[in-house]
């Protein structure tokens, strides 16, 4: 049986602490919390439609037991962040993509694909920053050298049959900006 990787990190975190004798600090109570809310990754609901539509390819999510699988039609309109830890312009507009999943929860999904990084990198940067929208990991990069991209940020918006109404290559500045690509491209106006 498959263990979600975010209780697999909480069990990580207490073992390692448990372990370490009696001098070992005692386990961080808020980082494990905060590792186990992040949102599973949404279910997939039928094929993709014609036209410009992403490889289907699955990745592992860091919660939750379903694997984040592109390529196939997400059912809503879907905004689709490519982040990393290590990326300085990625860890400035998370936190855009993560109000944006708080607050257009109900006319717009948005889940991250971690590039080219480490389960306990991947991990550890989520709890720390508390994001809650759902990620899956992209541990070699496929869906970057599949799209042709060299960098990150790079963020697809996908309409609700999976194709593809936009890609945006490089970093998004403020909400402001995010909210119009959203409604531009995807056609949803959210607060």
């Amino acid at each position: 049986m498959r263990r979600p990787l975010g209780l697999l990190f909480a069990l990580l975190l207490v073992a390692g602490c448990a372990s370490g004798g009696p001098e070992a600090a005692p386990p961080s109570q808020s980082l494990v919390a905060v590792a186990l809310t992040m949102d599973p990754c949404p279910s997939p609901s039928a094929p993709a439609g014609a036209g410009d539509v992403l490889p289907e390819l699955s990745f592992p999510c860091l919660v939750g037991d379903q694997d984040l699988t592109l390529g196939v039609a997400p059912g809503v309109p879907t905004v689709l962040n490519l982040w990393a830890p290590w990326c300085a312009p990625c860890r400035a507009e998370l936190p855009l993509f993560d109000r944006l999943h708080v607050e257009a929860r109900d006319d717009v999904s948005v889940v991250g694909l971690v590039e080219k990084d480490t389960l306990q990198s991947s991990l550890t940067f989520a709890a720390e920053t508390r994001l809650s929208f759902p990620s899956a990991l992209d541990q070699t990069g496929r869906l970057l050298y599949d799209q042709g991209l060299n960098g990150l940020p790079a963020t697809f918006f996908l309409r609700a049959d999976g194709s593809i109404a936009h890609r945006q290559i490089g970093p998004i500045a403020s909400y402001d900006e995010l909210r119009a690509l959203v409604a531009e491209h995807l056609e949803v106006a959210v607060p």
